[in-house]
């Protein structure tokens, strides 16, 4: 319970008694030789981390115990039969998408020539089309142009003539 409020407290690992020794013995050290400074410091230094490794060390094996007392074994067991089981559902839909892919890409190789083929034929049947009713309306401008009466006026023409124009969005 302890070591819990610690960590949660941010104060980092408890040190244990080798720590706190090793602690001791240099301040001993360095109180009895001021003269080595560059030595007591380099010596303190290799000491402390040390400790904080040992330190380091204990904490982690309390808090590896910790978390193994609050999992239940046969839930980690369960848990990883679960995985597993997931993972060969993963595996078989995975097998399943690729071959599907295998098999569109098939596909698609055996009608993309019909495809291109036919959007020609559709591209050049327009393009007649448009040829068409273009002569079509240059030879109703000249017979209205000799013969004025020859076709009922204009409100009645859009009666005649109910093809949707494609060029243009609908407007519904």
């Amino acid at each position: 319970m302890f070591l819990k409020s610690r960590l949660a407290q941010g104060a980092g690992p408890v040190p244990g008694p080798k720590a706190y020794i090793s602690f001791m013995l240099r301040v001993i050290f360095i109180s009895f030789f001021p003269s080595c400074s560059i030595v007591s410091v380099f010596v303190y230094r290799v000491a402390m981390e040390q400790s904080e490794k040992e330190a380091m060390r204990e904490a982690s094996k309390d808090v590896s115990a910790e978390f193994k007392t609050l999992i239940n074994e046969e839930d980690l067991d369960s848990l990883k039969q679960l995985q597993h089981l997931i993972l060969g559902r993963l595996q078989d839909s995975n097998a399943v998408l690729s071959h599907f892919n295998q098999y569109s890409e098939h596909c698609f190789a055996e009608v993309s020539s019909d495809f291109s083929r036919n959007t020609r034929l559709l591209r050049s049947m327009k393009s007649d089309l448009d040829y068409i009713f273009q002569k079509l309306r240059s030879m109703k401008a000249k017979i209205l142009a000799t013969y004025p009466d020859a076709f009922p006026d204009e409100s009645t023409q859009e009666v005649l003539d109910g093809r949707p124009n494609l060029e243009m969005p609908c407007t519904r």
